[in-house]
C-alpha cells in the first residue's frame, strides 16, 4: 500500500526510478531494421551487458570499423547501413557469442 496524501505535506508523488536495463542471456543479437527510418537501414546490436562507458567505446570502435555513423539508445547500439557481417566478425573476435536476428 502506498501513501498518496498526507495532511502534513499534501499530495505525495511516488519516487520515479530509472528503468532497469534487462540483463541479457549472454548472446549478442544483431538485427537490421528500416521501420520508421524512411527506408534507411540500421543494424541494432542488443544484449550487451556492459556499462555505459564501455558501451560508448565499443560503439565508437564499431563505427570506425564499419566506416559509418551510429548512436546508442537504451543500452543498444545502432549502426547506420547494413554492416552485420563486419559487426559480427569484430564482436566474435572480442569473445562475444553473436547471432544474426531478424531480416
Amino acid at each position: 500500500m502506498t501513501l498518496v496524501y498526507s495532511t502534513d505535506v499534501g499530495r505525495i508523488k511516488p519516487e520515479e526510478s530509472k528503468p532497469q536495463r534487462e540483463k541479457g542471456d549472454g548472446i549478442v543479437r544483431i538485427q537490421r531494421q528500416t521501420k520508421g527510418r524512411k527506408g534507411k537501414g540500421v543494424c541494432i546490436v542488443s544484449g550487451l551487458d556492459i556499462e555505459d562507458a564501455a558501451l560508448k567505446l565499443l560503439a565508437a570502435e564499431l563505427k570506425k570499423v564499419c566506416g559509418c555513423g551510429g548512436s546508442i539508445k537504451d543500452g543498444t547500439i545502432e549502426i547506420q547501413g547494413d554492416a552485420r557481417d563486419k559487426i559480427k566478425a569484430l564482436l566474435e573476435k572480442k569473445g562475444y557469442t553473436v547471432k544474426l536476428a531478424g531480416g
